[in-house]
């Protein structure tokens, strides 16, 4: 081998042991590039994951809260039901009383409503043909055992209602009707209603 072969090979080999040192940094750069972003992307991954969790999490948290309120509703949404049917019940069957003891409650709605004992008694178009006579008779005898002159008489008109009466003193009418009777107590017995029908 000659002078320029010689000269030529080493060239060559410097040429290539730079060639794979350049080759090995190049290596070793994108190594630590990539171990680099494989840490930020594994840090993104795991901060997404987490991220995702809580946003699962506090979605699961809101739709149990929102089952449970909406459970709450419709319980309270039945137990009125329940209630409002329990006083329609107990309606019918102060309208459904036997006659005897029917005329005797009216009778003492009359007494006690007119306090000056006079007036007139109005009942629906039912009551009033079948016992209208018979409930202001009665409810004038209670007035007079406690005192006051039975003054109550029958009205000639009748009115629209479940049942109950209306005691008209001149321009002045105390409602008696079976309905107003039971909304005015409602709030007071609605509670005890509740409590016998849900009770443990």
């Amino acid at each position: 081998m000659n002078g320029v072969e010689k000269i030529a090979a080493r060239i060559a080999a410097d040429a290539e042991a730079e060639n794979g040192a350049v080759l090995e940094a190049s290596e070793q750069r994108c190594a630590q590039i990539r171990a680099k972003y494989e840490k930020t992307a594994g840090a993104e991954y795991d901060a997404a994951m987490q991220e995702g969790a809580g946003e699962i999490e506090q979605h699961s948290v809101h739709i149990a809260r929102t089952a449970s309120l909406e459970a709450k509703k419709n319980t309270l949404a039945m137990k009125q039901q329940m209630v409002s049917e329990a006083f329609e019940l107990a309606k019918k069957e102060i309208t459904s009383l036997p006659e005897r003891d029917y005329i005797g409650f009216l009778a003492g709605l009359a007494g006690k409503a007119a306090a000056t004992g006079e007036g007139e008694i109005i009942l629906n178009a039912a009551d009033r043909s079948r016992f209208g006579a018979e409930v202001v008779k009665a409810a004038n005898e209670r007035l007079s055992k406690r005192g006051v002159r039975g003054g109550l008489t029958l009205s000639k008109s009748d009115r629209p209602m479940a049942g109950g009466l209306i005691i008209r003193q001149g321009d002045i009418e105390i409602n008696c009707t079976v309905d107003t009777l039971l909304e005015l107590s409602r709030s007071e017995l609605a509670a005890r209603v509740a409590e016998a029908l849900f009770e443990d």
